[in-house]
């Protein structure tokens, strides 16, 4: 069976839009009707007109979908295909964590799940998280999770203090300090480019930082040949398909890990189970309407935000 050819013909048979994550593997995106980051994703998937939205990602992803779409179907190829920082926040762990210090704003990161959305005041993604934060008054009392990383790098960059979740994504942690500093004596002249979810430490020595999509920018338009990426190693796709004349090589990991620039959670989805998602419309996602209703509210909040700001 060709399944790009079968993938295609089902959406223009069910009214169909397939968004995809930067980090799908590329016969995914190759299939997707759009590609992008998590900001572009949630502006998409708040914007589009098709019956069903078939989100190849992880499970917030899809989740963040059927928030913005209550009364479009939202489908997902794997329903186990999770996030390793949205599950370093428990719901009742950080319910305690709020009421243990009142009086301050919630700005949770998208890599969350529903629930912890609706105990959150502004959701951000890593494209506009300084904006978000800087749309605040500078005496407003601020909460940040989940991410520690992301977190301490913005207060570096807006020099805001914050209460910080103790939360992290498992392949932006994995980076090795040692190992990405020999690999730029191996390249002279190649700049190291990163993804504020990486540790801080890592940070220090990055050229440049931002979003996947920034980072997907900033190698299209600078000088250097050769980057090293200090993020997941499916945007190395994305890079080397916008600048084929550049070279891109995978940020190095600690050495007990062997596949940690990888994300064994966007990996789960296949081209059979997005046909086979396509095809059957299952797995869906399903949500509670009130708990909907809550955990839109902050991404309402970050969308005009991000509107006003032309992001």
């Amino acid at each position: 069976m060709n399944y790009k050819e079968e993938i295609e013909r089902l959406k223009k048979e069910k009214n169909a839009v397939i968004l995809a994550h930067f980090y799908q593997i590329p016969e995914i995106q190759q299939c997707a009707d759009f590609v992008g980051d998590s900001l572009a994703l949630a502006q998409k998937a708040a914007a589009t007109n098709a019956d069903i939205i078939v989100f190849a990602g992880v499970h917030f992803m899809a989740e963040t979908a059927k928030i913005l779409n209550p009364t479009k179907k939202v489908l997902i190829p794997d329903m186990d295909a999770g996030c390793s920082l949205a599950d370093s926040c428990p719901t009742n762990e950080f319910r305690l964590f709020k009421a243990q210090h009142p009086n301050h704003t919630v700005i949770s990161y998208i890599n969350c799940t529903a629930e912890i959305k609706a105990e959150t005041d502004i959701i951000c993604t890593s494209s506009n998280a300084q904006a978000i934060v800087n749309s605040l008054p500078k005496d407003e009392k601020i909460i940040f999770a989940p991410d520690k990383n992301l977190g301490a790098y913005l207060q570096r960059v807006t020099g805001r203090e914050m209460l910080i979740w103790d939360g992290s994504c498992i392949v932006h942690h994995e980076f090795s300090e040692v190992e990405i500093a020999k690999l730029k004596e191996k390249h002279p002249g190649c700049k190291i480019i990163a993804h504020p979810e990486c540790s801080s430490y890592l940070l220090q020595h990055a050229d440049f930082i931002g979003s996947t999509k920034a980072l997907l920018d900033y190698a299209q338009s600078d000088d250097a040949q050769t980057f090293i990426v200090a993020t997941e190693i499916g945007i190395l796709y994305n890079m080397e398909q916008a600048a084929p004349n550049k070279k891109f090589i995978a940020a190095p990991v600690v050495s007990t890990c062997t596949a940690c620039q990888s994300c064994p959670y966007m990996k789960m989805n296949t081209l059979e189970k997005l046909y086979n998602c396509l095809k059957n419309e299952a797995p869906e996602l399903f949500m509670d309407e009130k708990l909907r209703q809550k955990a839109l509210i902050p991404i309402e909040r970050m969308l005009d935000i991000s509107k006003k700001a032309n992001l």
